[in-house]
């Protein structure tokens, strides 16, 4: 059974469910689908805010120890994603194919999943990599192939995406531990 604590449960929510009101906000869209993608970032940040709440309320293990390592490369593995993503979309704007930039940064996000996930000690994270990097071929395929954008394919697609992961990280969260009241001690007999 996998196991992840708490607290990195909660940052998990926290921010996927962050992104994925960004993805949201990606396509540019009449409504109704307007008002159904900002009802959609609204509620991806509340589960966000929920994440944050969990993580906040989360302390880590007294025997935890901060793996340094683990922490830099999670910082690396971020730096280059956000490299990639951000020079790939600059080099398609300059070569005037700026709508598919959603799927380039789509794409990259996908890959740094893989990477991440021996840093995070989540195997889930290879099945939403995978899931992205569909979505962001799907994108690419569509706007090839009709007059559909890639970032409304993109932007729908990864915002669900990091969404759904991010409600599924806070279903699975291990519960807290049950606290008694204030000092007090309840009796297996019951009261009296």
């Amino acid at each position: 059974m996998l196991t992840i604590p708490r607290r990195q449960v909660g940052l998990t929510a926290l921010y996927l469910g962050a992104f994925a009101a960004v993805w949201f906000s990606v396509p540019a869209v009449d409504q109704p689908l307007r008002a159904l993608l900002l009802l959609a970032g609204v509620a991806s940040m509340a589960t966000a805010a929920v994440g944050g709440v969990v993580a906040a309320r989360s302390r880590p293990a007294v025997d935890a120890v901060r793996d340094s390592a683990a922490d830099r490369r999670y910082v690396l593995i971020v730096l280059a994603e956000l490299a990639a993503a951000g020079i790939g979309a600059a080099l398609l704007a300059a070569a005037g194919l700026a709508g598919y930039a959603p799927v380039l940064v789509c794409a990259v996000v996908g890959l740094h999943f893989f990477p991440l996930t021996p840093v995070l000690k989540d195997p889930r994270l290879r099945l939403l990599g995978g899931a992205m990097c569909l979505v962001a071929l799907a994108g690419l395929v569509t706007a090839l192939a009709s007059a559909v954008p890639a970032g409304l394919v993109v932007g729908v697609g990864a915002g669900l995406l990091l969404w759904a992961y991010a409600l599924l990280a806070l279903v699975t969260a291990p519960r807290p531990p049950r606290r008694s009241g204030m000092g007090s001690t309840v009796s297996p007999i019951g009261p009296g």
